[in-house]
């Protein structure tokens, strides 16, 4: 276990912009508390997720920074996380996950077809449709293709209806995010709007990979100009 010797500031209330001079941000949603902090030189954006009854907790992406990623965990969850998440196979979003691997012990889970290349090969290999349980907490796993082949978001539906969705690099503000082929473009595309937007309801919030926290409401006015814009 990692000890700290002074005090993490997490700030609240929550607005969904951490960077790398800011400190993490709490957010606090019937049965469950989501602290967002941002990593690395690519200000990569990782989050715990916390079952408020029990305390178990879930880490989505180590991305970077393992000692400050280590810090946190040891002073928002006595040191102990139950599942890390890595949200698919770029390294930016895993330099940190041996070190906090073999600082905590925590099992690992990706989708099958992004582990090949993980510093540290996943205990669980996640598929869509399947739950992730941290503590009282039920995660939905979403296969989302076209960002890499085995991009996964998380979808967390808190004690009052409301949907979280933690969704890596495959939906940001503004758009989905990069691909490397007309084809790969359609297909992510095709996934966010049918798996995504034409399954959830506007005010669900949306927890990407980096940069701001959006909803689909916002988002879904502009979904004929992505994809005439093919990007």
């Amino acid at each position: 276990m990692t000890t700290i010797g002074y005090v993490i500031t997490i700030d609240s209330p929550y607005t969904g912009h951490v960077g790398p001079e800011t400190n993490p941000q709490q957010r606090e949603v019937p049965g469950a508390r989501i602290v967002k902090m941002s990593v690395g030189q690519m200000d990569n954006n990782a989050y715990l997720v916390q079952c408020a009854t029990t305390g178990a907790t879930l880490l989505i992406d180590a991305a970077n920074e393992a000692q400050r990623l280590l810090e946190l965990i040891a002073q928002e969850a006595d040191g102990r996380i139950e599942l890390i998440v890595t949200t698919h196979q770029h390294p930016d979003h895993w330099w940190a996950l041996k070190d906090v691997v073999n600082a905590t012990g925590a099992p690992t889970a990706a989708h099958e077809l992004d582990a090949p290349p993980l510093p540290v090969q996943p205990d669980r290999l996640l598929a869509e449709g399947e739950a992730v349980r941290i503590g009282e907490l039920d995660l939905e796993v979403i296969h989302l293709r076209g960002h890499t082949p085995g991009s996964v978001a998380l979808a967390l539906t808190d004690g009052a209806g409301r949907t979280h969705l933690f969704t890596g690099d495959s939906l940001f503000p503004g758009g989905v995010g990069k691909t490397h082929s007309p084809q790969d473009f359609t297909s992510l595309l095709a996934d966010v709007e049918s798996k995504l937007f034409a399954r959830f309801p506007d005010d669900t919030v949306v927890y990407p990979g980096h940069g701001d926290d959006t909803t689909l409401g916002i988002e879904r006015p502009a979904l004929p100009e992505w994809r005439r814009r093919g990007w």
